[in-house]
This record gives C-alpha cells, structure tokens and sequence, in this order.
C-alpha cells in the first residue's frame, strides 16, 4: 500500500468519510500536500493525539508496498 493516499483512497482503508478524514487532518494539523495525505502521519498524529481510528479487516497502518 503507498503511503501517501487522497483523501478518498485514506478514507477508504481506514472506513471512514472522506469529509472526517479531511476534518482530522486540519484538526490535528496534518498536512495534505498536492491533494495527498501522509499515511503513517496521518495515523500516528491521531494516536499521539488519544483518538482512536477504525480498523478495518486487513488494515495495517505499517504495511509496505511490496
């Protein structure tokens, strides 16, 4: 999985709305350079920030692109 995704792609993977993603981000002050969103970034700001995520079947925030 790459790791920078669009709103839509992170919204997706984690099943959320892409307007709550999009929400979470400027909240928690996560960038989103050129329409694309640093997953792992994205993902360890809200844990650092005590909000928990969904976790969809088969999701994991650390996998890398094989």
């Amino acid at each position: 999985m790459a790791v920078h995704l669009t709103p839509d792609e992170l919204s997706e993977a984690l099943g959320m709305s892409r307007q709550e993603v999009v929400k979470l981000c400027v909240e928690e002050a996560v960038p989103i350079y050129q329409g694309r969103i640093d997953r792992t970034l994205f993902v360890d700001s809200l844990s650092a920030a005590g909000r928990r995520l969904p976790d969809p079947p088969g999701f994991s925030p650390f996998e890398s692109a094989g």
